[in-house]
């Protein structure tokens, strides 16, 4: 029992120091600090569904931070690291199911989104890393553990897709929350 307590405790000021003041910072994946320059860490939450845990979120910003007006949108980059396996298809399925419920581009848009998708996600397993880094005024570009995956040079396509989890309509509000938590723009 005393040891059990002991672990518990550890644990538990294992956890407190990590999200406290006196946490490291991120430390910015490679490809990242490749695409941003000084990179950091503006937000990081769990994705879950009925309870289990589906992907851990983390948005990088650059040092213009997160900037959504198209007029001067700064690059960003959105990091899923996932828990468990999950089929391309049911990725892309749901990336545009999110995509209608927020009411994200045409239904014409929309079917060309989706068709897009299915060709490129890919099937992964726990501790898989997609990513996308949203290019203003020219799309975006998608990662799988650090590598490029795919390009896709459509804004109205990047708009939608960052939207699913950026936008005020997103069906993950509290994921939203976390992720833009310190993304503004630093002095």
């Amino acid at each position: 029992m005393a040891k059990a307590w002991r672990v518990a405790m550890a644990a538990l000021c294992a956890l407190m120091l990590s999200a406290g003041p006196f946490a490291r910072a991120a430390e910015a994946p490679a490809h990242v600090e490749r695409e941003l320059g000084a990179a950091r860490l503006a937000g990081q939450g769990v994705f879950t569904y009925f309870g289990l845990s589906i992907y851990t979120a983390e948005l990088w910003v650059g040092p213009k931070g997160y900037r959504p007006a198209a007029k001067d949108a700064a690059p960003y980059l959105l990091d899923l690291r996932y828990a468990r396996e999950i089929d391309g298809r049911r990725i892309a399925e749901a990336s545009a199911a999110q995509m209608e419920k927020i009411g994200a581009g045409s239904a014409a848009q929309r079917a060309a989104w989706r068709e897009k998708m299915l060709a490129i996600f890919p099937d992964v397993k726990e501790g898989s890393r997609l990513s996308g880094l949203f290019l203003p005024g020219e799309g975006v570009r998608f990662y799988r553990d650090g590598k490029p995956l795919a390009t896709v040079a459509d804004p109205a396509f990047a708009q939608a897709f960052f939207d699913i989890w950026l936008d005020a309509a997103t069906s993950a509000p509290k994921l939203r929350e976390a992720l833009l938590r310190d993304a503004a723009p630093k002095s």
